[in-house]
């Protein structure tokens, strides 16, 4: 969401912003809603304060036992009281008009985000190589899934239709293993607070995050004003909505594993094969809500928390600085960290880190009280994927598969794993 105030004290630096995301001008339109709400505004008060105005008129004429002219003003402060539901109606359609407007525009690109329309305009920001030799070649997770018998996508399809799947034994221990780890990781290593959030949220929460009013048709609806989570960004990010907080609490840093729901309806034809869409899939997500002069930085070390997961599990992965074009809604600045999957031959993203600056925090009306006195603010809110689990259990399955069709678990999962060191390949 916007500030109608910043627009109107610089409409040029805001139409540029709009310009770089591939937007035409849309300051002098949102003025215009402005003014008209203002004028809703004006009218409403004005018709007000003659009102009052009347009523001590007609007290001064009674005083006076001048009836025809109280009997004169009482009929004009009856007239006004009539119109005045229709002024506080004109008042709240122009705030509503100009507030739909306003939420339907995406976030501000910050100055260092790189120029470009798609993806090809994403910039590479540093890579990880596994210490292990990597594979060029392979089997896709899906082939290697299916050949054991323990990842079934049949079944699921008999249960609830394509893209969702069903994971047996060992398979299914290991990505239950993935998400434990990473868990473990954040709280333990990275600081961020576990959260076991709703799965189901109002509207109002989805409004907060963005995902509402403009990506209705990718979300799950789940009965009368509660929708499936998309992600644990929705949850833990609304966690402070309607509050101010006292600057000595943030940063705030929020952890969750949660199932998250997809309708992917802009992706007809994309990864129909295999875990890499599914409408159902579990993720880690961390959060942080800090002052706006620490998102920067809060917003590198989310990525680093993010690259640490990879890292210990030996994976080879870059990370993509996206262009003005292939940022999401609510960014202001993101970082995706793509996987290597030697099945596809090609880096697949595992993880988005945004920075959201205040855009949400104004949807939220979530604020801070700053010391020294100097007055309450907006907060920012970060959100970024610590990781997918589904695409982290791609990624393992593709990296350590053997030539027999088994899969070796990498160290740092074992533990979590009973000491298991393989899952076997398909019996002969």
């Amino acid at each position: 969401m916007h500030d109608i105030r910043a627009i109107r004290e610089n409409p040029e630096a805001f139409d540029h912003d709009l310009e770089r995301r591939g937007l035409a001008p849309l300051s002098a339109e949102l003025i215009a809603l402005d003014d008209a709400r203002k004028g809703a505004v004006s009218a409403a008060q004005a018709a007000q304060e003659r009102r009052n105005a009347l009523s001590k008129e007609i007290g001064a004429a009674k005083k006076a036992k001048d009836e025809a002219r109280a009997t004169e003003l009482m009929a004009e402060v009856a007239r006004l009281k009539e119109e005045a539901p229709s002024l506080e109606a004109a008042q709240g359609e122009a705030a509503k008009a100009l507030d739909e407007r306003l939420a339907a525009i995406p976030n501000r690109p910050k100055d260092d985000v790189p120029p470009g329309a798609d993806e090809h305009g994403n910039v590479e920001y540093r890579r990880f190589d596994s210490s292990r030799e990597r594979l060029t070649q392979g089997r896709q997770h899906f082939e290697l899934g299916e050949a054991t018998g323990l990842m079934d996508f049949e079944a699921a399809a008999k249960l609830s239709g394509s893209r969702f799947v069903v994971l047996k034994g060992q398979l299914a221990r290991l990505e239950r293993a993935l998400g434990q780890f990473m868990l473990d990781l954040h709280t333990g290593e990275h600081g961020y607070t576990e959260v076991v959030p709703p799965v189901l949220v109002r509207e109002e929460a989805m409004f907060g995050t963005a995902q509402l009013p403009k990506f209705r048709d990718d979300q799950f609806a789940a009965g009368e004003n509660f929708w499936l989570i998309p992600t644990a960004e929705v949850p833990l990010t609304n966690l402070v909505r309607e509050s101010i907080l006292a600057e000595d609490e943030l940063p705030l840093r929020f952890t969750a594993l949660t199932p998250c729901f997809r309708a992917e309806a802009g992706a007809a034809g994309r990864d129909t094969r295999g875990m890499l869409r599914q409408h159902q899939f579990n993720k880690v997500e961390l959060v942080s809500i800090t002052a706006p002069e620490k998102s920067a930085e809060e917003h590198e070390r989310m990525l680093a928390c993010a690259e640490a997961v990879l890292q210990k599990l030996d994976l080879t992965y870059r990370v993509m600085t996206l262009c003005t074009g292939d940022m999401g809604f609510a960014s202001q600045k993101t970082y995706d960290i793509e996987v290597w999957v030697p099945g596809q031959q090609t880096y697949r993203e595992i993880s988005s880190c945004s920075v959201c600056g205040e855009f949400q925090a104004r949807r939220m009306n979530a604020r801070y009280r700053a010391k020294e006195g100097r007055g309450v603010g907006f907060v920012h809110t970060l959100n970024g994927s610590g990781v997918a689990v589904g695409r982290a259990l791609i990624a393992v399955m593709e990296n350590y598969q053997n030539p027999d069709g088994s899969v070796t678990i990498p160290s740092a999962l074992q533990p979590y794993m009973g000491g298991l060191t393989r899952i076997e390949g398909p019996k002969n």
